[in-house]
């Protein structure tokens, strides 16, 4: 499989469980709290809503442009601190480790 369709599966993936686990909003967070210049919107946006609002749809953009995807990126980490108390965090730390890995490899 191709890096563009597995990184699109995991996106769809990431987004199944995001919303199995309850960690899905139906409104959209204000224009401000979508342009923070923080790493992952840290200062106004929770993990999941970044994921939701921010990684998502900027990875499907870029897929759906037939861009360049990233060289390489780690956001698990991030993850796995800001959503230590989160139910479903494994599951989610399961695919962003996933996705981690496929952007990691050559």
């Amino acid at each position: 499989m191709d890096k563009s369709r597995h990184c699109q599966l995991l996106l769809d993936r990431l987004t199944t469980v995001l919303q199995e686990y309850e960690h899905w909003d139906v409104e959209l967070p204000p224009a401000e709290a979508l342009s923070s210049n923080q790493p992952f919107a840290i200062d106004i946006l929770r993990c999941e809503q970044w994921l939701q609002w921010i990684f998502i749809p900027k990875l499907n953009h870029m897929l759906a442009m037939k861009m360049a995807l990233p060289a390489a990126f780690e956001i698990s980490p991030y993850v796995e601190e800001a959503m230590k108390e989160n139910k479903g965090q494994a599951a989610i730390l399961a695919v962003t480790r996933e996705l981690d890995q496929l952007f990691k490899s050559k």
